[in-house]
């Protein structure tokens, strides 16, 4: 099912099931693995941009967007590196807010598939 803008009433896109193709991270950001990132974006509504993000197997570093995001498969670890915040474990239906600048490491033991709001 091809993205659609979510600005037209009773649209319906389905999060889980379309491949998205991933493409490897720079070497500057993972720290174990080979581990690859794909994105479905589906648009704005009202400022915000919704999208559907996956990332497989391994560990890598991120400077995060002000945002929401439910866990739709997958499991992993995020470790805050700054501001130094306790590390919490995410899986399917973890909802989870960070905010603009935090510095995490994302270590993914099965491949983790969100759909954000940011």
């Amino acid at each position: 099912m091809s993205a659609l803008p979510l600005e037209v009433a009773g649209i319906v896109t389905d999060a889980l099931s379309p491949t998205l193709p991933h493409e490897p991270l720079p070497a500057d950001v993972v720290h174990d693995g080979t581990p690859g990132t794909g994105i479905r974006e589906l648009g704005a509504f009202r400022d915000v941009e919704l999208g559907v993000w996956e990332m497989s197997e391994g560990a890598a570093v991120d400077t995060e967007a002000d945002e929401v995001f439910i866990v739709l498969a997958g499991a992993a670890r995020v470790d805050f590196i700054a501001p130094a915040l306790p590390s919490i474990e995410v899986r399917t239906g973890s909802v989870v807010r960070l905010t603009e600048g935090m510095r995490t490491l994302w270590t993914v033991h099965e491949t983790l598939r969100k759909v954000y709001v940011a």
